[in-house]
């Protein structure tokens, strides 16, 4: 099975643990390098975060399972980079949008 080497998700999480509470935790799972912990929008008892995880075989589980620990839930996967190496996205044609 190819390892995971980027993983970005969305969270809903409460106030507590802080987003820097969450990033270092997330940080601490199997196969991490680093996390880029984003806030997308807040509300009165909740914050929408989008976590980007790196790392030469991320273990989604762990990550998930990790977040699920300090109160948080997964919205969704939002890209998932597999491989032996980064690849990128690339504009093509049809991403160009005409107003």
């Amino acid at each position: 099975m190819e390892p995971i080497r980027r993983l970005i998700v969305d969270v809903l999480k409460p106030y507590e643990p802080t987003a820097v509470e969450l990033a270092r935790e997330v940080a601490a799972c199997p196969g991490v390098d680093g996390v880029n912990l984003s806030l997308i929008e807040t509300d009165n008892k909740v914050q929408n975060v989008k976590l980007t995880v790196e790392g030469p075989d991320v273990d989604y589980e762990a990550v998930t399972q990790q977040v699920e620990e300090l109160s948080g839930s997964v919205h969704s996967v939002d890209q998932v980079v597999c491989g032996e190496r980064v690849v990128e996205e690339r504009g093509t044609p049809q991403d160009r949008h005409e107003i």
